[in-house]
């Protein structure tokens, strides 16, 4: 089943589970933004996942591409784009995100 944009039901969704204490909602909001920029033919839907206890994770069709809490850190944009496209469109580029 297409929606009005093309996009079908077995789609990419990517979940940014993000700590509504830490308020790290602006955070995963932008990291939204820019994945749905970049992949915006290849994803059919970011949500953004309200939790609590310092979390900030990214997961592709319930794939854990990243996880503060094992990293450490946040995901730098450049290195999760290319998670997200190496998953979803291995033969695209990325442009200046490619740089590692």
């Amino acid at each position: 089943m297409r929606d009005n944009r093309g996009v079908t039901a077995t789609t990419p969704r990517i979940e940014i589970e993000y700590c509504t204490r830490c308020r790290w909602l602006l955070r995963a909001a932008w990291t939204a933004q820019e994945l749905l920029t970049t992949f915006e033919g290849e994803l059919g839907e970011v949500a953004l996942v309200p939790g609590t206890g310092g979390v900030f994770e990214v997961r592709l069709d319930g794939e854990t591409l990243w996880s503060r809490t094992e990293r450490a850190a946040f995901p730098e944009l450049a290195e999760l784009k290319r998670a997200v496209r190496d998953r979803v469109a291995p033969d695209r580029g990325l442009g200046h995100s490619e740089r590692r």
